[in-house]
């Protein structure tokens, strides 16, 4: 435990630029089998003759299933960036994306490196395999298989892994079009334009500038899709995964600096920003507040990969980037910065984590990682990928978040499998070649995912539990090795805390899987966190049902959060109650207070984590759900189960939100609900509210009243409308009664820009309101429509317009009743959101007009012409649906009224019991991508199983009214 100083070095002052003139970092130099250049070091001892040769086989994580933009959407692309991510334009339909110039650009680089590799003067030989799935789904497999001593096959993995591009991916930043554009020349922002290509360069990234997308939403009502077409441009950018973050950043700052703010930075060791923003981020969100600046943070796991493209320079790793409204605030954001690093008390602990597992999780679990350390506020130092280091250390800044951020990274790592099949000596002629070694060992590979290597006669596989099961499945097809005699050991790590589980009183649950299966099982601790269970047998078939049973004993568990004030309730006197839900659903049940995690007074944060543990083993799993749901119903309303919910909100209006901070405090206690920001270098819209299942509504619906919104009814100008908007009854008596009766603001405004078809002069009333009761705009702008026709004007809507919604009436049906005294239904009119402008040939006209005077830079076509294009390509509608997440007080009332706290009984019925899910019109249906969810309560906590249930959905015991299988209760005992 020690106190940090000497943290206060200052760096000079920068400018727009600062950064970007670093010189490139050699890469080579860290290339162990670099020819050219001179290493730094002690040299690589090559290997005595004795030393045992292996072949090992492992897949290249390349994103050969990452496609390119559609071309109907490309304003402006950097150097070579069409050319590397679309197709040819005489390709054939059926092109395959791993078929995209940069993959196979990727592809021929590694071939070559394993070239090299395989010619020079040390003893290993690389080749590179690549092929389709057996199944003949999903993209293409490249795998690597290396032949020498165990030390140059991983020292040469480590060179690939390190020098190929991998892990490509695509970032978008949403941008508003005003600021790349100038609508009065109708061009492209050149200085922008050159922005985007020097971040392209320096970065070493693909820039794409793509133009406003039409978006498909479905009416929660009504069903019907409607076309909305996105207010914002966007910016896409290809790399691999620092790059792209580097390039993000670069764009994110030069965005601020369109918005007229100033740039700054500072430079803090990245092993203590974690720990300098809190846990979820609240000391940042704390100094953003106050200063008025946005802090840019550079990636957690910079130091993860050496890899940088060519003629690119990578982020410093310490470096912070500071936007702020002047030069002053940033100045008092990196004070206070320093002034909290200062006052941080550093916890560490080092863990020992085997190799493979390590590069992983690097590989395929950071998102989770990262998680962790912002649920915790701590850092893990992981070491370089694929260097073959074990040693992890974690550091926080109080060692009760230190010790869970090592329990969970520990429990993340003990999902992985190794195995080894044992293969006693085959005849010579059966044995296969070193060619066909290698073809095997990257058939293996590519089927499973799985890392294989062979040494003499043995596989070693190591990866996933499904990787390692897959790579068993198909060493079980090979010939040569189904004639032979063998032997095969699984290796499974889990929690020591599941060992009084697996095994069972006095080892009865092994003992019974071993008479069963013909296997032998060994329970093996080799730390104080996780243990192995080594399964062993002599056939595969004894192997794969012995593991089956041995998966169906490890445990599957929920978590979620009750309330410490409700644990004794639920527990009751000597745990009575807990001890009766146990035994009747087979359930161990497990609580912690706030006691048991540090003792009271700690933050909300802390107190509000999952405090409930549900574990069973994997095949009485269905109980789980059943028992935190009669958990749960011990529980008042107010505090019900935890949930979360996801608000859209511009991120670029996150600023001033968080600028009110004291009031979204006051809302997070009201509610007892916490408003989570994304991150400032995440540059998402996206606002997490999580609190009980009852508040979160009223939260986001008070949280939305924060949020302004607008919308625009352009009119064709007549003399009749000029004088009823310039007469005193519409300023005095029509504009309040908007405000007061439905929460709307209306003003008149002259926009030169937008006119008619025919050219002719417009009028643009641009109505105001807060998003939570964007459901008045509609009732307002009927309320304008009425008034209108009262006072005998004609209206022409040229943009904007809010058609009625589809009526749930027997309307539509009276076209078919020829009588004269029925008139005909209208024709339903799909409808947008009452935010947002009209769709259909609407939207292509509106969108047409913002771009049709644009013009790419040089004279080439018009850019507007990518919406022509569009509307005629099958690619232009989306089949993925995503309703809208905003509630609005309607949906408030909606939710009081027609949902009881148990939302799935019949309301109707006071029997106590439930009707089958068949003949109940009020049981939960499973929700499709036609239906609006944002009234849908998620579970949250951490669900497992890995291990899937068994088929049957009957527990083997009676149903109550609690339970999801529920009918007539009977008695307890045998069935007759």
């Amino acid at each position: 435990m020690n106190k940090l100083v000497g943290m206060r070095h200052w760096p000079e002052r920068m400018n727009s630029n600062f950064g970007m003139g670093r010189p490139n970092v050699p890469m080579n130099a860290l290339n162990p089998h670099a020819k050219s250049t001179p290493q730094p070091g002690p040299p690589i001892n090559v290997p005595q003759a004795a030393d045992t040769p292996i072949h090992y086989s492992f897949s290249m994580p390349f994103a050969s299933d990452l496609a390119g933009p559609d071309t109907e959407d490309i304003l402006h692309a950097t150097a070579d960036a069409v050319m590397r991510w679309t197709h040819p334009a005489d390709a054939p339909d059926d092109v395959q994306i791993h078929e995209l110039p940069v993959h196979a650009q990727n592809l021929a680089e590694l071939r070559r490196l394993c070239r090299d590799l395989t010619n020079g003067p040390l003893p290993i030989e690389a080749h590179v395999l690549s092929s389709l799935p057996r199944n003949g789904k999903g993209q293409q497999a490249t795998t690597v298989c290396l032949s020498g001593t165990p030390e140059l096959v991983h020292k040469s993995r480590e060179t690939i892994l390190n020098e190929i591009p991998i892990t490509l991916r695509c970032t978008t930043i949403d941008i508003d079009g005003k600021l790349v554009c100038d609508l009065t020349a109708g061009v492209l922002k050149k200085e922008v334009l050159e922005a985007f290509d020097y971040i392209s360069s320096f970065c070493g990234v693909d820039i794409f500038l793509l133009g406003p997308k039409l978006t498909p939403v479905v009416d929660g009502m009504t069903g019907d899709s409607e076309m909305r077409m996105d207010q914002r441009w966007r910016v896409a950018i290809y790399g691999d995964i620092l790059a792209s973050e580097h390039a993000k950043a670069r764009v994110l700052i030069h965005i601020d600096t369109l918005l007229d703010r100033a740039v700054d930075g500072t430079r803090i060791d990245l092993s203590l920003h974690q720990l300098l923003c809190g846990r979820h981020r609240k000391n940042i969100k704390l100094i953003e507040s106050s200063t008025g600046t946005a802090i840019y943070f550079p990636p957690l796991f910079s130091q993860m990969c050496r890899y940088c493209p060519p003629g690119a320079t990578r982020r410093d790793p310490n470096e912070i980037f500071i936007t702020g409204e002047t030069s002053q605030a940033i100045g008092i954001a990196k004070q206070k910065l320093h002034d909290t690093i200062s006052r941080i008390r550093l916890y560490v602990k080092d863990v020992t984590i085997p190799a493979a597992k390590i590069d992983s999780i690097l590989l395929t679990r950071l998102d989770k990682v990262r998680k962790i350390l912002e649920a915790n506020g701590t850092y893990i130092l992981f070491p370089s990928l694929a260097c073959q280091s074990t040693m992890v250390r974690v550091q926080g800044s109080e060692g009760l978040p230190v010790e869970r951020t090592v329990r969970e990274l520990m429990s993340l790592a003990g999902q992985f499998y190794g195995a080894g099949w044992y293969i006693q000596q085959p005849e010579p002629r059966q044995f296969p070649s070193p060619a066909d070694t290698r073809a095997m060992l990257g058939e293996i590979c590519a089927n499973s995912g799985a890392d294989v290597s062979l040494d003499k006669l043995t596989f070693t596989i190591s990866g996933s539990d499904d990787a390692v099961k897959s790579a068993l499945t198909v060493i079980s097809d090979i010939k040569f090795v189904m004639q032979s005699q063998y032997q095969i050991r699984v290796k499974i790590e889990l929690a020591n805390e599941h060992k009084e589980f697996v095994s069972g009183k006095k080892n009865g649950k092994i003992n019974k899987i071993m008479g069963q299966s013909n296997v032998q099982i060994i329970f093996d601790g080799f730390n104080e966190y996780n243990f192995n269970i080594d399964v062993m047998a002599a056939s595969y078939d004894s192997m794969k049902q012995g593991l089956t049973l041995v998966e169906q004993e490890m445990p599957a568990s929920i978590s979620f959060h009750v309330p410490d004030q409700y644990h004794k309730r639920i527990i009751g006197i000597g745990g009575q109650h807990i001890q009766r839900i146990m035994k009747k659903h087979s359930v161990f049940v497990k609580f912690s207070n706030a006691m048991d995690r540090g003792g009271m007074g700690r933050e909300d944060d802390d107190i509000k984590v999952d405090n409930v543990i549900c574990r069973t083993p994997a095949r009485n799993a269905q109980n789980l759900d059943a028992v935190k749901n009669e958990i749960l119903e011990m529980v008042d309303r107010a505090d019900s189960e935890y949930t979360s919910q996801i608000v859209s909100v511009d991120r670029l209006y996150h600023r001033e939100l968080i600028a009110r901070l004291s009031e979204i405090d006051e809302l997070e206690q009201k509610y007892n609900c916490k408003i989570n920001f994304p991150s400032t270098e995440q540059a998402s819209d996206e606002v997490t509210v999580t609190g009980p299942q009852w508040q979160v509504p009223h939260c986001v619906d008070e949280f939305l009243g924060m949020v302004p919104d607008k919308h625009e009814l352009v009119l064709a100008r007549s003399p009749e409308l000029i004088k009823f908007l310039e007469s005193p009854d519409f300023a005095h008596d029509f504009v309040p009664k908007l405000k007061n009766q439905y929460e709307v603001e209306v003003t008149v405004h002259q926009n030169p820009d937008e006119t008619t078809e025919d050219g002719s002069p417009t009028v643009t009333l641009v109505w105001g309101f807060t998003r939570n009761n964007a459901g008045g705009l509609r009732d307002a702008t009927d309320f304008l429509h009425a008034q209108f026709a009262t006072s005998g004007v004609e209206l022409t809507v040229v943009k904007g317009a809010i058609p009625r919604p589809k009526s749930d009436s027997f309307e539509d049906s009276l076209q078919y009743f020829d009588s004269k005294l029925l008139q005909h239904a209208p024709s339903s009119t799909v409808t947008d959101s009452p935010v947002k402008a009209a769709f259909g040939d609407e939207v292509a006209r509106e969108r047409s007009s913002i771009l049709d005077r644009l013009r790419r830079p040089g004279g080439m076509t018009s850019i507007s012409s990518f919406l022509d294009r569009r509307k005629n390509s099958s690619n232009s509608v989306n089949s993925l649906f995503k309703g809208s997440n905003n509630v609005s007080k309607s949906s408030l009332i909606s939710i009081e009224s027609t949902r009881s706290f148990n939302a799935d009984r019949n309301p109707w019925n006071d029997s106590g019991v439930n009707l089958p899910d068949d003949d109940n019109p009020w049981a939960a249906r499973p929700l499709s991508n036609h239906v609006d969810n944002k009234l849908t309560i998620p579970h949250t906590g951490d669900l497992t199983p890995r291990h899937g249930a068994r088929a049957s959905g009957d527990s083997g015991r009676p149903s109550t009214s609690h339970s999801f299988n529920s009918g007539y209760p009977g008695p307890i005992g045998p069935f007759r």
